[in-house]
């Protein structure tokens, strides 16, 4: 058997808002999680169970390398997109990834519309940047994880 049958896929937007489409017709509540995931760390899981515990669906969104080497600096990310997308596709507990190109996952939450929109611990419900947008249609948005105890960037850091 392929291995990668025990991946969630990694869809294009188009894709993902058809999947996603079906799984509310079904009942399902969709949960987004977004970030750059770009050196992987306990932090990044408590997150996403966080996020996952909040619905049924959980879709991960991660930013694409423009986007992380100017939210991180020019040494980023450490690994590509498609193998970030594929570390988090891995995660018994995410049933979509996709990667998106833009400074924030607004678009993307235009699309999708999830039921949830789920924040790291870094935020509040208040400064949350897509919050008027999920707010606008219904959603809600979450805070879910440990303290921002862990950072990539710290542990860089340490490694060097």
């Amino acid at each position: 058997m392929n291995e990668k049958n025990y991946f969630a896929p990694i869809l294009t937007r188009t894709r993902l808002s058809a999947r996603t489409t079906i799984d509310r017709q079904h009942g399902k509540k969709i949960v987004l999680a977004n970030g750059c995931f770009d050196f992987f760390h306990v932090g990044h899981i408590r997150y996403l169970a966080g996020a996952k515990a909040l619905g049924d669906c959980l879709i991960v969104a991660v930013n694409a390398d423009e986007q992380v080497r100017k939210l991180k600096g020019e040494n980023r990310p450490l690994t590509s997109e498609q193998e970030r997308a594929e570390i988090i596709s891995a995660l018994k507990f995410v049933d979509y990834v996709t990667i998106f190109s833009e400074p924030t996952v607004e678009e993307l939450i235009r699309t999708v519309r999830p039921d949830f929109h789920a924040k790291g611990t870094d935020y509040t419900v208040d400064t949350v940047p897509e919050r008027d947008i999920v707010r606008e249609y219904g959603g809600r948005v979450a805070i879910v994880g440990d303290p921002k105890d862990h950072s990539s960037t710290d542990l860089i850091k340490k490694i060097k």
